[in-house]
């Protein structure tokens, strides 16, 4: 009666404990401290099967005594181990000598060498399958009865409940977590928000961008976007993540070049509690905030080379670690890449990887710069008059048709962004109705030569891509004019300033 009444006694302390706890670390240690009342042991853990991984990962650890050779958040195969004899059939596993030679596993060596002697296994069941396995062992051979396997197993029901409610919590808070950081990575991107939120051009260069735009947004394949710093690479992100399956998720950006290899590795993984100096609280990545939706990674060429094979690993595995943890997640994330520099050159000098760059280049979609589509500079100018007069409440009804004709004659090396800070500048200047424009600001013809010679190389590897393509045909309707939207003579020209031949081609 005496071993009936402690029994039952233990099975309402666990259900207490389980009741009152919603952590799995805390939960753990309180089932265990409440078995060690009536039970002698050594060791408790708690492991969960991870199907993505198709393998068990110790979640919690009760082990005072041991020398550290186990861990939690350590994973291990099913196949072979006591834990998955356990979890496959259902039942519970009790052995009373255990031996590395019936159970050929990592897992078992680990308990061998920490002096474990005989354990139980216990599946912890849910509907018709089990979600984990509880094991309790000790140094001492033959040390549980099957009446204490028994009280167990009624122990590992209660714990199943337990660990499916903690899971769902952990599950709930980290859903909280996300979506806190997105709000807050919304909002400064609603506060950091660029000069031009809107596609703006009707030039044939520019429809051949868009109609690039809308043959790939509908697929989930990777982008690199390649123009001059200023031609909106960022816009055709935009584009693209909007007129894909995934517009109703986030679209998150990061600029690659504004931050050292360490920091750009935490923002793009994020990290633990507690992993290095200063990581006060658990954060998420830009994966992480991503999943689901769009990452735009700007400036892509400026990775470090260290950290490439772990961009390379996420795009390929669609799974990484977050700095300070050992746990491997699964992201889903559409990457659409933006550059200024010649990637190929790069890969060339060993400054990229090679398998990065062809992983990245999937659909390559090049931005012309603003000199390449004049005609889009009225379009353009009358936007961003019509935006910054609004937003300083003035009325600027008029262009002077001098005035449209310098701004249609500056080759504009910092391209749309230039244009636009430039009107910006205009209308704040302005007393009136009529645009007043410092032209004379216009009149120098000193050009950025080394911005100007990097992008030409793009643009040269980009035409003499298109032209391979179209077995060197340059008119036509499916000449290499009309696929990159230029008119035949204007491509001539740009093939002759870049110094394209016929045996470039070929």
């Amino acid at each position: 009666m005496t071993r009936e009444r402690d029994n039952l006694r233990l099975l309402i302390d666990v259900g207490n404990a389980l009741s009152s706890r919603l952590e799995l670390r805390d939960l753990f240690a309180a089932i265990s401290s409440c078995i060690r009342r009536v039970m002698r042991h050594d060791y408790a853990g708690l492991s969960l099967y991870d199907a993505e991984l198709r393998q068990f990962r110790l979640y919690a650890l009760d082990f005072p005594a041991g020398s550290g050779l186990i861990k939690e958040e350590v994973v291990f195969r099913v196949e072979g181990s006591p834990h998955g004899a356990a979890f496959s059939s259902g039942r519970p596993l009790l052995v009373e000598r255990l031996d590395a030679t019936q159970f050929p596993s990592e897992i078992t060596d680990w308990l061998l060498a920490e002096g474990i002697r005989s354990a139980c296994w216990l599946p912890l069941p849910r509907g018709e399958k089990a979600i984990g396995v509880l094991n309790v062992a000790s140094k001492r051979e033959r040390a549980f009865t099957q009446e204490e396997v028994t009280l167990l197993g009624q122990i590992a029901s209660q714990i199943a409940i337990a660990v499916e409610n903690a899971l769902a919590f952990r599950q709930i808070v980290e859903l909280k977590n996300k979506l806190a950081e997105e709000k807050d990575y919304l909002e400064d991107e609603i506060r950091s928000e660029s000069h031009y939120d809107e596609i703006v051009g009707e030039s044939p260069a520019w429809k051949a961008v868009l109609g690039q735009i809308e043959t790939v947004a509908p697929t989930d394949a990777t982008v690199l976007v390649l123009g001059e710093t200023g031609t909106g690479k960022e816009l055709v992100a935009r584009a693209i993540h909007g007129r894909s399956a995934r517009r109703d998720r986030t679209l998150v950006k990061l600029s690659c070049a504004a931050l050292p290899a360490g920091l750009l590795e935490s923002e793009l993984f994020g990290y633990e509690k507690g992993a290095f100096t200063g990581a006060l609280n658990r954060r998420l990545g830009r994966f992480e905030l991503a999943n689901k939706g769009t990452l735009f990674l700007d400036e892509v060429g400026e990775i470090a080379l260290e950290l490439q094979p772990k961009i390379l690993r996420v795009l390929q595995e669609n799974e990484f670690e977050r700095l300070g943890s050992g746990e491997t997640r699964k992201v889903d994330v559409r990457i659409v890449a933006a550059t200024n520099r010649n990637l190929s050159e790069s890969v060339a000098r060993h400054e990229f990887r090679s398998d990065l760059y062809y992983r990245l280049n999937v659909f390559p979609i090049f931005v012309p710069p603003l000199r390449d589509r004049a005609g889009d500079v009225p379009l353009l100018v009358r936007y961003f008059v019509s935006k910054f007069s609004a937003r300083m409440r003035k009325r600027i009804d008029e262009v002077p048709a001098e005035v449209m004709r310098a701004l249609m004659r500056w080759h504009w090396p910092g391209n749309v962004r230039e244009l636009g800070n430039f009107i910006e500048r205009a209308v704040i200047l302005t007393r009136g109705s009529s645009l007043q424009v410092p032209v004379a600001e216009l009149q120098d013809t000193v050009r950025s030569e080394v911005a100007e010679d990097s992008m030409d190389s793009v643009a040269r590897e980009h035409i003499l891509k298109v032209l391979r393509e179209c077995r060197g045909v340059i008119g036509g309707p499916q000449g290499a004019a009309a696929k990159l939207g230029l008119n035949r003579s204007t491509l001539n020209s740009r093939m002759r300033k870049l110094g394209i031949s016929r045996d470039d081609i070929w």
